[in-house]
């Protein structure tokens, strides 16, 4: 029976882990990457590259600063330059305001011309906007 309960929990802990991280797909639907909810994100071959920290700040694969995302979805350079926004309706703009894309609420991701570049859901918009346009793309 204890036998029995430890396999049980090694398999609930199993189906968790897999369950925190959010593949990325591409416009053709395969596999780009996941982006886990501790803000981890992974190439698809699962190597890190890069990290969101819940307070914004954005590093690349080697733990260096790359740049941040402020609450109200300002995107800034490790240099402290805005580089974009994410408005609430989802759509992306550039550091002049130019749309660039959208984040739609179910994750399909938009360029600015409105064709599908990808699809990530369950993750917050942010992170969505920071893979496909600022950070990791």
């Amino acid at each position: 029976m204890k036998a029995l309960r430890i396999l049980i929990m090694a398999f609930a802990i199993m189906m968790t882990s897999g369950a925190m991280a959010q593949t990325v797909y591409s416009s053709s639907g395969s596999n780009c990457g996941s982006i886990r909810s501790d803000g981890s994100v992974y190439s698809k071959s699962g190597s890190s590259i890069g990290k969101i920290n819940s307070d914004g700040t954005v590093y690349n694969g080697s733990g260096s600063k790359i740049g941040k995302i402020d609450r109200d979805g300002t995107f800034w350079s490790k240099s402290g330059s805005r580089i974009g926004k994410l408005d609430s309706d989802g759509t992306v703009r550039n550091s002049s305001g130019s749309s660039i894309g959208k984040v739609e609420s179910d994750g399909t991701v938009r360029s600015g011309s409105g064709s599908s570049i990808g699809r990530v859901s369950g993750v917050p918009k942010e992170w969505a906007a920071a893979y496909f346009f600022f950070f990791f793309d």
